[in-house]
């Protein structure tokens, strides 16, 4: 019997070497099918060549592992012919079925569109992965195989040093990675497509031809008509140098990222910021590095290497800064400490005036005229004295705003006393509170000393915020 290489796993131990996981078990939840309870495996069915002969060979060596299989497939709905493979696929997997192999097909239908400008590749593959992860956590499996093999793989690496990809990027596919509980497995990421021509012969399978895969819009298909053929004629061994490249990137890529979790142990400050001097005494690469892993802990994504450059050229030279990472956040260095924080998209700042003042505290509370989010709290002292927001207005720094921080203190300009109490430039926009005349507080300042609440007053603390509600709430918290 042929071996996992061959396309065919004859026996369990083969199984788990050739999906890197041990044998599948089953998750607690109950799939939707009166199928007695076997271990599941999803295969991932587009209905296209190299899906078909993953899925026929999986089947056919389920029985015997004492597995059921699930074949998922996702109707994009981009394609006039998308119906017709779905009834391709059913009459096929009913055949199958119908023969004895323990084989469920399941068909999700995407009802989005690609949003306006969007890359229909992308969205495409992230909507799919979406629904592939739904739909094998509904069946109970906790491994997915996927019909990639050496090309696809040595197509990725040549896409990704095309857009100046890094170690990460070079790695290309893995052959296996677990998320979310969810095993995803590429078992042919070392096969030829040639291998695969041999085993959809051998056996007849029909398969599906998307006109789409030879469309010129889309970058892979012109690497793989107009370059790939000239590339193997001058290169015949190209595929498996290129697959090669792909496994020594990805252990560079998992030394580096070792390297920059255990520089960051020591890097972090006790707001999770990201410590200037401590940073600055690492090497340019290991710099390099943990701002990198940082900046995609704090959920920036992955930085493009123009806006690391421009990092490592001015964060050695800044005492303090703000660079904008995209729309929604930016970087801000103050005291020595680098932090991510996110900002509010500029058409959910503004409101109805009728909000302020309000009648009861509460969590997180937003502000007239797109001022930003204030968030207040019941104090027993050093409060602003309720009776005070009746009437009460927010407006933006004018200028020559003078401000008290003790009752035996002198008003002092607002720029003296955020110097002096070392408030952030960013903390210094926010609006003022104002009733008349008088001034009653300042982010970063708190409440004026003349209008303080008497002891034994109700009375309450504030806290602004410029950033969203969600993340607003979660800093004042």
């Amino acid at each position: 019997m042929r071996c996992a290489r061959c396309l065919i796993w004859p026996c369990r131990s083969c199984w788990s070497a050739a999906t890197n996981v041990s044998s599948p078990t089953v998750a607690s939840t109950t799939p939707p099918t009166a199928e007695p309870r076997r271990p599941c495996v999803a295969v991932a069915l587009s209905g296209g060549r190299d899906s078909t002969a993953l899925c026929h060979a999986t089947v056919r060596a389920a029985q015997a592992l004492g597995l059921r299989v699930v074949a998922l497939h996702v109707h994009h709905g981009l394609q006039p012919e998308a119906d017709d493979w779905v009834r391709h696929l059913q009459r096929q997997c009913g055949r199958w079925r119908r023969a004895g192999w323990p084989l469920r097909l399941r068909v999700a239908r995407l009802t989005q569109r690609p949003p306006a400008g969007a890359s229909i590749e992308a969205w495409a593959r992230q909507q799919r992965h979406q629904m592939l992860a739904r739909l094998a956590a509904e069946e109970g499996a906790t491994l997915l195989l996927l019909a990639h093999h050496a090309q696809d793989q040595a197509e990725t690496v040549l896409l990704q040093a095309l857009r100046g990809a890094g170690a990460a990027g070079l790695a290309a596919m893995p052959a296996s990675v677990v998320r979310g509980g969810l095993t995803w497995a590429r078992p042919w990421l070392a096969c030829s497509p040639d291998a695969i021509d041999h085993y959809v012969d051998r056996h007849g399978l029909s398969h599906i031809e998307d006109p789409s895969n030879r469309d010129p819009r889309f970058e892979r298909n012109r690497l793989r008509v107009q370059v790939w053929p000239g590339l193997l004629a001058a290169f015949p061994d190209a595929e498996q140098a290129l697959g090669t490249v792909a496994r020594q990137a990805w252990q560079a890529a998992e030394l580096i990222d070792e390297v920059a979790a255990a520089d960051l142990a020591t890097l972090r400050s006790p707001s999770d910021g990201l410590d200037q001097r401590a940073w600055l005494a690492l090497s340019p690469a290991r710099q390099r590095a943990s701002l990198r892993r940082w900046l995609k802990e704090q959920g920036a994504g992955q930085a493009s290497e123009r806006f690391i450059e421009r990092l490592l050229s001015e964060l050695p030279r800044a005492r303090s800064g703000r660079w904008p990472v995209d729309a929604l956040c930016e970087l801000r260095l103050y005291r020595g400490t680098l932090r991510l924080a996110r900002l509010t998209p500029g058409n959910t700042a503004a409101t109805d005036t009728a909000l302020w003042p309000p009648t009861a505290p509460t969590a997180c509370l937003v502000l007239p005229s797109g001022l930003g989010w204030v968030q207040l709290r019941a104090v027993e002292e050093g409060g602003l004295p309720w009776s005070r927001l009746a009437g009460s207005t927010w407006r933006p720094r004018g200028g020559g705003e003078r401000f008290s921080l003790g009752p035996d203190r002198p008003a002092r300009s607002l720029k003296q006393q955020f110097q002096a109490l070392g408030v952030p430039a960013w903390q210094r926009q926010g609006p003022l509170l104002w009733s008349g005349e008088q001034l009653l507080w300042v982010p970063g300042l708190g409440v004026e000393a003349r209008a303080r609440a008497a002891a034994g007053e109700p009375q309450l603390s504030l806290r602004w915020s410029a950033e969203a509600p969600d993340a607003a709430a979660q800093q004042l918290e």
